[in-house]
């Protein structure tokens, strides 16, 4: 049996024209600085963590603006010290999927990164990760207009 990819929810208090452009060319104020923004179809991303190594390379491969959103792995390098090579692209090919819906006077935001499943060795980490970044940042950010992203 396959286990669910990654999947939860934020209820924000901006309008989903504001969540759409926050997860496609305003990654930086919630999550870490890409080399350029995701705007158009085929637009790609290169997301960089620490210590300036990891990255993950997106592809804007479809939107329906303002309510829904998808990104694809088109490269990956995840160095995580002590875990076996295959972490490294483990995230290659996988999707991240945005549904926007307004809620009220927000929004319901989710998120599933479709192949980010407890099979793999990355699970965990990544999961804190998205929890952290997506439950705690973008909330902040589409609720206070302050994310906290990675600096580096």
């Amino acid at each position: 049996m396959t286990a669910h990819s990654y999947a939860k929810s934020i209820d924000v208090q901006a309008h989903p024209s504001a969540a759409f452009k926050a997860v496609t060319e305003g990654v930086a104020h919630w999550w870490t600085r890409p080399d350029q923004p995701l705007t158009n179809i085929g637009d790609r991303a290169k997301f960089t963590f620490p210590p300036g190594v990891s990255y993950w390379t997106f592809e804007l491969t479809s939107t329906q603006q303002p309510t829904r959103v998808e990104w694809t792995c088109v490269d990956a390098l995840h160095i995580h010290e002590g875990q076996p090579k295959e972490i490294e692209t483990e995230w290659l090919n996988t999707k991240v999927l945005w549904k926007i819906t307004e809620q009220g006077k927000g929004s319901r935001v989710e998120l599933r990164h479709q192949g980010l499943t407890p099979e793999l060795l990355c699970y965990d980490v990544c999961e804190a990760g998205w929890d952290m970044f997506f439950l705690g940042s973008l909330k902040q950010y589409l609720d206070t207009g302050q994310g906290t992203p990675h600096q580096g």
